[in-house]
This record gives C-alpha cells, structure tokens and sequence, in this order.
C-alpha cells in the first residue's frame, strides 16, 4: 500500500519531467546529429567555426557573470532588511514581490517605454537630477546592462522570499549568544547568518543560475539581439537558427551545447558552496 502511495503522489511529478524534460532532451541530441549525410558531428563544427554564435557565447557569458552575482547580492541585502522586525516589514514585503507577478514579457514592454531615449521616464528622471540622457537600448555599450536591470527588477522578489524563509529558520538563541559574546552585527553576519544559509543560497543561486541562461523574452521584445549584437544572447541565437533561418538541427546542436554550459556553472557553484 505504501508503494502505491508513493507512486501515487509521485508519478504525476515523474511523468511531467519525462514527457516535457527528458523526452525533449534525448530528441534535440538526436536532431542535433543528423546531418545531410547521415549522422555527424557536422552541426557542432558550424556552430564553432560561425563567428555570430561564438559572439553570442560570450555575451551569455558576460551576461551571466554579472547578472547572478548582482541578483543574489541584491536578494540577500532586501531579505536581511526584510527580515527585521521594524514598522511597514509587510508591505515591504508585498512591494518587493510585486514585480514577480508580472509576466517578464509585460515587463519588458513597460521598461522599454521608460527606456525611450528621447521621451522615457528614466531620462526625465535623469533630467531632473541635473544628469544627461542615456541611450539605454539603443546603445551598444549600455544595451546588455540594461536587459540586466529589468530582468532583476522581474525577479529579485522571488528570490529574497526564499531567502527570508531561510533566514526565519536561524535560531534566534545564536544571535542572542554572540551578542552576550559581544559580536556585532557584521560578525554576526559572516559567522551565523551567511553560513547556516548557505543551503538556501546555493538553491537560489542554481536555479537563478538556469533562469538567466534561459532569458529570452526581453532580448526578443526590445533589441532582437542588438544593437550590433551586444544582447544576442545564446537562447536567442539559437530561437533565430531554428525558427527564422529554419536549421531545426543546428538550433538542437545549440540546444545540447546550451544545457552543457549550464550544467558546468552549476557544477562550479556547487564546488563553491559545497560543505565542508
């Protein structure tokens, strides 16, 4: 009878991850090798020796490199001010999710209105504090950062509530303790908080870690990769060999070669969170 139970409750969750995770995988490794010839590694090669997917590998990598870090950064700093007990702690709360709620498309059409160079709110604001207008997404220096602050601001709610709810399982006892110590708040921080976190962060920063890479909506919506390729990401490179130059192969390749590169980040942040 327990069996059946277990299966019961698990087989709905088991057959979802074959149908729409590992079915799909083991088809685009499939696809990824076949080739006019026959079977190859064809695919792989043009997609090495092609000059705009390397661009775009790299790119995805500067990309990454800056946007985890800066989110997990941000998430733990509002989920420690969260977690005070201080006036207005809810609607703070409330006001940190919010931008969860809305699709990352919807957000994507509203920032790139209040990135408008010429009449977005960013430059009135800007022109209000004495300070010169900024191209935001219509330069190729600025375009990447700025796909950056609207995929945080989308998303950093969503992590800081995890992160609140790991803070909530520290024992108070520990912080009264060091501070009979007298440890202060910073000592406190490195010594208890960060370390009897780090579970919670190293979910966070994994499943962060895969978002980003799979970041395709405001790319799509507001520079189509530009300008002059400063936002084609990889996920994006990859929806355009698919389904604008029709190369469903090639776009597999990418595919496979995408999920290779996400499993080594996750790798290494393992490797650096891991127990020791």
């Amino acid at each position: 009878m327990l069996t059946i139970a277990v299966a019961g409750f698990l087989g709905p969750a088991l057959l979802t991850l074959l149908a729409f995770r590992i079915v799909p995988t083991v088809l685009a490794l499939f696809q990824s090798l076949q080739t006019r010839d026959g079977i190859g590694w064809d695919n792989y090669v043009s997609l090495w020796t092609s000059p705009t997917l390397v661009d775009s590998i790299r790119v995805t990598l500067i990309y990454n490199l800056v946007v985890n870090p800066m989110q997990i950064a941000i998430a733990i700093a509002l989920a420690l001010l969260l977690n005070q007990s201080v006036p207005g702690r809810t609607l703070g709360r409330i006001a940190v999710f919010i931008p969860v709620a809305a699709p990352l498309a919807v957000a994507s059409l509203v920032w790139g209105i209040a990135m408008r160079p010429s009449d977005g709110a960013l430059n009135a604001i800007l022109g209000v504090l004495g300070l010169s207008a900024q191209p935001w997404l219509t330069s190729a220096d600025q375009a990447l950062m700025s796909i950056m602050i609207i995929v945080t601001w989308a998303g950093v709610g969503y992590w800081t509530v995890f992160l609140i709810a790991g803070l909530r399982e520290i024992p108070d006892e520990l912080y009264e303790a060091a501070t009979i110590d007298g440890a202060g708040w910073w000592r406190c921080l490195f010594f208890i908080t960060l370390p009897l976190l780090k579970r919670t962060i190293l979910f966070v920063l994994v499943a962060n870690t895969v978002g980003n890479f799979l970041v395709f909506a405001p790319v799509q919506i507001l520079t189509r990769g530009g300008p002059q390729g400063s936002t084609n990401l990889f996920i994006h490179e990859i929806y355009q060999l698919g389904f604008t130059f029709a190369d469903m192969p090639a776009a597999s390749a990418g595919v496979v070669l995408l999920l290779l590169c996400m499993l080594l980040f996750v790798a290494v942040q393992f490797r650096l969170l891991r127990n020791e």
